[in-house]
């Protein structure tokens, strides 16, 4: 990702300015230890897990791989974003709760924003093609029918 000139970021539609201190950290440690954005996971570390995941500019993205400064002047949605203002729980959210596609969690957000990512580009999925745009993120304890039936039920909310 290329490095923009700004030293600003917008996180969930928040303006931050960075210091050159923080610009070096790991992008899931900003996220999590000095903003309290705790939805993204550290989980294997290298980002083949999918835990960690985040978009900029509505892509996902492994933060445990990215530096504070390669995300310069981009946007940011973390899972805290993702609800409305209001407090309730965005369409999808609501149809990972409805589906029993949670049980502990770890992975949730980022399947949450994977999947959110892919119904933005693809709102009349297949199950086939919503099976491939979630197989970079691992579930260990759910299964993946749960998650994939969430999204599919999910999926009329993202059309126009």
């Amino acid at each position: 990702m290329k490095s923009a000139a700004a030293h600003d970021l917008v996180i969930n539609g928040r303006s931050l300015r960075v210091s050159a201190r923080d610009r070096r950290k790991s992008l899931l440690t900003y996220l999590r230890e000095d903003l309290d954005l705790t939805g993204a996971k550290r989980g294997c570390g290298i980002g083949a897990c999918g835990a960690c995941t985040i978009l900029v500019d509505n892509k996902p993205l492994r933060a445990c791989r990215t530096l504070v400064a390669d995300v310069l002047g981009h946007g940011l949605t973390t899972i805290e974003g993702l609800a409305p203002a209001d407090g309730g729980l965005h369409p999808l959210q609501q149809a990972f709760i409805d589906h029993g596609a949670i049980q502990c969690g770890f992975c949730t957000p980022g399947m949450v924003l994977t999947a959110h990512a892919f119904l933005l580009k693809h709102p009349e999925p297949s199950r086939v093609d919503v099976r491939k745009s979630i197989s970079a993120n691992l579930c260990r304890c759910t299964g993946y029918q749960q998650i994939i039936d969430a999204i599919l039920a999910a999926a009329p909310s993202y059309r126009k």
